[in-house]
């Protein structure tokens, strides 16, 4: 299969259009006000319809309590739930089992250390997602464009059940992420910005096809 993209925090047609065109595989929506991507649930859903087969919408969210969850799929179908804060293994179950979506769990990594807590959430998360840790001086606890040190991966190898790599990836470093990595999925949203919240097409069309090139050694060598 080929390197799946999350492109998230999309929040106009345009970047969505752009997205679909260079065959991302997530769609992400962001329900978070202090974020500069934040978008209504009515918008998301406006956003989010008809999207192509193979291609799942994701709605991002900060330790949400049941009633802010229940509001937004009272307006937005989403396939999954992105959980960004920092939702225990059990708060994990407990959402999917309560919105029938299915999980992604951020984990944010400085140290090997924190890729090994993945492991705790084999119950509740369908899949992992791996962010760089956030500053003191960082006001929200994602998107804020910065990598983490990619050999960490060396030392704490990731669940095989899948996961996402994000964290300052934009088209010029997406390559070498996925190759030191080994990634089958990455994530963007900074790197395909012209400002905070202000997606720009061609660089959604510019990390999809640095995805695309990074892949095609890596299929043929799986086939050698």
């Amino acid at each position: 299969m080929p390197v799946a993209v999350k492109t998230c925090g999309l929040s106009d047609r345009t970047a969505v259009d752009a997205a679909l065109a260079g065959g991302a595989r997530f769609v992400g929506f962001v329900f978070f006000p202090p974020s500069p991507r934040n978008v209504a649930p009515g918008r998301a859903a406006a956003l989010g319809a008809g999207l192509p087969a193979g291609t799942s919408s994701v709605g991002v969210v900060v330790d949400p309590d049941d009633a802010f969850l229940d509001g937004i799929l009272s307006e937005v179908r989403l396939d999954y739930i992105q959980l960004h804060g920092n939702e225990s293994p059990a708060r994990a179950q407990s959402i999917r089992a309560r919105t029938g979506c299915r999980i992604i769990k951020a984990i944010s990594v400085s140290q090997a250390s924190d890729i090994e807590r993945a492991y705790d959430y084999g119950g509740g998360a369908d899949l992992i997602l791996f962010d760089a840790k956030s500053t003191a001086d960082d006001t929200r606890p994602g998107g804020n464009a910065r990598t983490f040190d990619w050999r960490l991966f060396g030392a704490a190898p990731p669940p095989s059940t899948g996961w996402i790599l994000s964290g300052g990836l934009d088209a010029g470093n997406v390559g070498e992420a996925i190759r030191m990595t080994g990634a089958r999925a990455v994530d963007v949203s900074s790197g395909i910005e012209s400002a905070p919240g202000r997606k720009d097409p061609e660089k959604i069309g510019a990390f999809l096809t640095a995805v695309a090139a990074a892949d095609a050694p890596l299929a043929r060598e799986a086939t050698a």
